[in-house]
């Protein structure tokens, strides 16, 4: 089985920097491709979010579920093995880059329970 692409897409600089923090963090580098949203119509930027995932499988990860970088996930989505995830954070990428030989469904939910685990809360008072 061939590994799972991997591109982050998200507004202005947010995506690169997320890439440059897993590639920092976990040593593994190119198993992610940053895309900024930044200046792109819609068009442009499913077209590039095309090109980033060729032929799949391929998970696209987006900040937010309802923006222009999911519409482009979503678009693109329709057309082949491609899953988005939104919300898109450190730890479920940091997971993505060490199991991306994983059939394209069972490595999208996992790092979706992955980025979920992650985000947690430490309120005043407790």
């Amino acid at each position: 089985m061939s590994e799972v692409r991997g591109v982050v897409v998200a507004h202005g600089e947010l995506a690169s920097a997320l890439v440059r923090a897993v590639e920092g963090i976990s040593g593994v580098e190119e198993a992610l491709e940053p895309l900024s949203n930044e200046g792109c119509t819609p068009d442009e930027l499913a077209r590039r979010v095309r090109r980033a995932t060729g032929q799949g499988p391929a998970i696209v990860f987006v900040d937010m579920a309802s923006g222009s970088c999911a519409f482009a996930g979503r678009r693109i989505a329709r057309e082949g093995t491609i899953a988005v995830v939104s919300g898109v954070n450190l730890p479920m990428l940091l997971d993505f880059v060490f199991h991306r030989d994983m059939d394209l469904r069972s490595l999208a939910e996992r790092v979706l329970a992955k980025g979920r685990a992650g985000a947690t809360a430490d309120l005043p008072g407790e």
